[in-house]
């Protein structure tokens, strides 16, 4: 939540100088019977110091309070003048008001994607998701990153340690979809993770690991899948050099090979009404929208490539389509 506190430097010394202005008023009421607007007006002459003309002439006890007035003025003024313009100039007004967009922007996001650490996975991770449109929350504490964050949501980058809880639920973990941990040290992806899972028990949770045993520890700890990329880029390398050609297709369908080839999955709930519980034949996906289904997960989390025809979509079952981005827009038009 945005507070107040955060403009301490200013409004402290603007309230300092409201109370001094309240005073002048009150006292010169009192004690020199003005009008409130002729009060105020020779309490903000006095307060400035501009030395402009007395609205009536003072008496000795109006004199006194008039010096008392210029005495403890002069440094409250002068400290709420450089107080305002250090606030200033020192960029803590923008960067304040910078914060408070991007709470309000992250308050109003939903199914959002959270990556902790802005490295090279973290990068990564970034570049396929805004490729899909997916809205995302970068988490990176190194100040040189986040200033050098230039991405389509660049604007919503916090800078802190992910580590912390409350910095997961500045980000919106609590209306998340997905959380990427990609930092460099296993054991803080681990507290990531543990502490991820507590605050969202629906959210989907990816992680980074190094070390060989670290996988086991952080799926226990709550990781939906685990990511080793020194391991999972040596195998690629290796299967490049036994069926490049395969791995240059299944590359090219996941992503990498250009912003024209989706493939997405399509779950029981993303269906209307109308085709729930419905045959893979009922759906007519080839016919209706070009896009071909090539593979389907169960309820009880088997795959199957290539589905007969007479597979049902069932409750937790998923579709697996490959297809054009206009096939795969077309098709969620139609089954959505």
């Amino acid at each position: 939540m945005y507070s107040f506190r955060q403009f301490s430097k200013i409004y402290i010394p603007l309230l300092l100088l409201l109370l001094i202005v309240c005073l002048g008023i009150a006292g010169f009421m009192i004690i020199e019977n003005f009008k409130f607007f002729d009060a105020f007006y020779m309490t903000i002459i006095t307060v400035a110091t501009v030395g402009f003309e007395e609205v009536h002439p003072l008496s000795d006890a109006g004199r006194l309070f008039t010096i008392f007035l210029i005495i403890t003025s002069f440094g409250t003024f002068a400290y709420a003048l450089t107080s305002a313009t250090k606030y200033v100039m020192d960029g803590e007004f923008n960067q304040h008001f910078k914060n408070y967009k991007l709470s309000s922007a992250i308050n109003k996001l939903e199914d959002h994607v959270i990556i902790c650490g802005f490295g090279r996975n973290g990068k990564q991770a970034a570049h396929v998701l805004k490729k899909h449109d997916k809205r995302f929350v970068v988490i990176e504490k190194a100040k040189d990153l986040v200033t050098a964050v230039n991405h389509r949501y660049a604007d919503l980058v916090l800078e802190g340690d992910s580590t912390h809880d409350e910095v997961l639920i500045k980000a919106g973990i609590h209306k998340a979809k997905a959380l990427i941990t990609t930092l460099p040290v296993d054991a803080d992806n681990l507290f990531i993770v543990l502490s991820a899972r507590s605050l969202n028990p629906k959210l989907t949770i990816i992680s980074r690991a190094s070390e060989e045993n670290s996988d086991k520890k952080l799926k226990i700890a709550g990781a939906n899948n685990v990511i080793m990329p020194d391991k999972l880029g040596g195998a690629h390398m290796a299967s490049l050099v036994m069926k490049p050609d395969v791995m240059e297709f299944v590359d090219f369908i996941t992503g990498q090979g250009g912003d024209n080839i989706r493939l997405e999955e399509i779950t029981f709930d993303n269906l209307s009404e109308t085709y729930k519980n419905k045959t893979i034949k009922d759906l007519e996906v080839r016919n209706r929208s070009g896009a071909n289904i090539i593979g389907f997960k169960t309820a009880q989390g088997e795959y199957v490539i290539n589905p007969s025809a007479d597979t049902k979509i069932i409750p937790d079952a998923k579709l697996f389509v490959l297809g054009t981005t206009d096939q795969i827009l077309k098709l969620k038009e139609l089954f959505a």
